[in-house]
C-alpha cells in the first residue's frame, strides 16, 4: 500500500519480497508514476505456473535473481535443473506470490527429508559404535 510522505512526491510502500520478508520501499517520484507503471503492464494475465519448466515440462524452476519491475510487478530470473533452460521475466504479484508458496512447500519438504536422513544416519552410526564396543573392537588407545 502506498502513502504519501511529503509534498515532493516521495511516498513509501511496503513490498514482500518472494521470500516472504516485507520490507518499505521509498519512491522519489510522484504518485502518477506509480499509475503509469500500472498501465505499461498488461492489466490481466493468465495464470502461470512458474515452477514447471516449459521445456521439460519438470516441477524444478528455481529462481536464481528477482527484482522489482513496477510497484505490481516483479522481474524474475528463472533456471531449471534438469535441462539448464533459464528465462528472465516480468510477473504480476499474485503470479510471484503462487510461486513463492510452491517454493516454500519444497522447502518443507526438503528438511522434513534432511531430518529424517539425519535420524537415520545418526541411529546407524550409534548402532555401529555400540556393536564395536561390543565386539571389543574400541580400545582407550583409540581415544
Amino acid at each position: 500500500m502506498s502513502q504519501p510522505t511529503n509534498s515532493n512526491g516521495q511516498y513509501v510502500r511496503r513490498v514482500t519480497l518472494p521470500s516472504g520478508r516485507q520490507i518499505e520501499v521509498v519512491y522519489f517520484e510522484p504518485l502518477a508514476a506509480e499509475a503509469a507503471g500500472q498501465a505499461a503492464m498488461p492489466a490481466t494475465s493468465p495464470v502461470v505456473d512458474l515452477s514447471v519448466c516449459p521445456e521439460c515440462d519438470k516441477d524444478l524452476v528455481y529462481p536464481t535473481d528477482w527484482e522489482e519491475a513496477s510497484p505490481t510487478h516483479w522481474e524474475v530470473e528463472l533456471r531449471c535443473p534438469n535441462c539448464e533452460w533459464s528465462e528472465v521475466g516480468t510477473y504480476d504479484q499474485a503470479t510471484v506470490d503462487r510461486f513463492d508458496e510452491h517454493l516454500d512447500l519444497g522447502t518443507e519438504a526438503l528438511v522434513k527429508d534432511l531430518l529424517r536422513l539425519v535420524q537415520a544416519n545418526m541411529e546407524a552410526e550409534a548402532d555401529r559404535f555400540a556393536a564395536a564396543l561390543e565386539a571389543g573392537a574400541i580400545l582407550p588407545e583409540d581415544f
